[in-house]
């Protein structure tokens, strides 16, 4: 780590203190010129620093740039594989490479920026640099079957749930099977990719993507007015997200079985006991949406009364289709 990534860790996690060069100097072992170079580069990157006479530098609290040091000032002790980019096409397909090429259990791929972020049935997920965080995980399951790993993303959905509750005390739901919603919005949404083994039917690995729109407010015309952010105010710091959001996904890495999560899931959904328009290969056609089954499926009941059970799909309420991904 150099004395810019040095300096930075410092001063995030005193965000909002004046820290003196002199300390600084004397904490990393460097030259008070060393310092002032590293303050001028962060500066060159975009970090708001000021430097107030006989105090020090202070970085300001309204920077809100993704960064190592900024994620782990937010993050308890322990080894963190992060990769952070500033852009990247698609976090998950990043994740993939990686995962294919020995990437360990627990490594967390984030972007600030996607140029082709991607979620379900190949939609567009709208990834603008600045305000999202786009992140996907590796899991690299001990033993998991084909059943269970149908679960990850309810899962996944519950605790990003759990995140957002953490982070701004609100409770949010979840569109069957991966869209998350706050007041009404979207906010966020999940793309869950594996690699399997059909001779044992078990699941090699996954890659757990994340989107969300922590302060993002401004969309493109297709989404209208179904996008939310995390933050309208604008005063959502994107490192303490993505700290929050791994932490909680460090407990469901954890784990081998996801049933557990069902009973929340449940609890969250937003289309179960509602007439929903269910959008399939064939086509589309008005049901009931009856209930979660104990596979994470929904139960659906058609207008001549026939029951279908759906793995895959989409389902839209009243005016909340919208497309869903990492």
């Amino acid at each position: 780590m150099g004395t810019r990534e040095q300096v930075l860790a410092i001063l995030e996690n005193r965000r909002g203190e004046s820290v003196s060069g002199e300390e600084l100097a004397r904490a990393l072992n460097v030259s008070r010129t060393a310092v002032w170079k590293g303050i001028r580069e962060l500066r060159e990157g975009g970090y708001r620093i000021e430097a107030v006479t006989n105090k020090g530098y202070c970085l300001s609290p309204d920077t809100d740039i993704l960064s190592p040091e900024g994620i782990l000032s937010h993050l308890g002790p322990g080894e963190w594989n992060l990769h952070i980019f500033q852009t990247l096409e698609s976090t998950n397909q990043t994740a993939k490479r990686m995962a294919a090429d020995g990437a360990p259990h627990g490594a967390v791929i984030i972007a600030d920026a996607q140029s082709a972020g991607r979620g379900r049935w190949n939609r567009t997920f709208y990834s603008p640099a600045g305000t999202g965080l786009y992140m996907s995980f590796v899991m690299r399951p001990q033993s998991l079957s084909l059943p269970d790993a149908a679960l990850v993303t309810a899962a996944a959905a519950v605790e990003v749930c759990r995140a957002i509750r953490d982070l701004t005390g609100k409770e949010a739901g979840i569109k069957w099977v991966n869209d998350v919603f706050l007041e009404g919005k979207k906010v966020g949404g999940i793309l869950t990719e594996a690699v399997t083994d059909f001779e044992t039917a078990s699941v090699d690995w996954i890659i757990l993507g994340v989107g969300l729109n922590v302060t993002t407010r401004a969309f493109p015309p297709e989404l209208g007015e179904a996008a939310g952010c995390l933050f309208p105010d604008g005063r959502g710091r994107r490192n303490a997200v993505a700290a929050r959001v791994i932490e909680r996904f460090q407990l469901l890495l954890a784990r081998q079985s996801f049933g557990e999560y069902l009973g929340e899931y449940r609890e969250r959904s937003l289309v179960v006991g509602r007439e929903v328009t269910v959008l399939g290969a064939q086509g589309e056609y008005p049901a009931f949406a009856e209930e979660i089954d104990a596979q994470g499926r929904l139960v659906v009941r058609r207008k001549d009364g026939a029951t279908e059970v759906l793995r895959s799909g989409e389902v839209s309420v009243r005016s909340w289709e919208v497309g869903s991904g990492e």
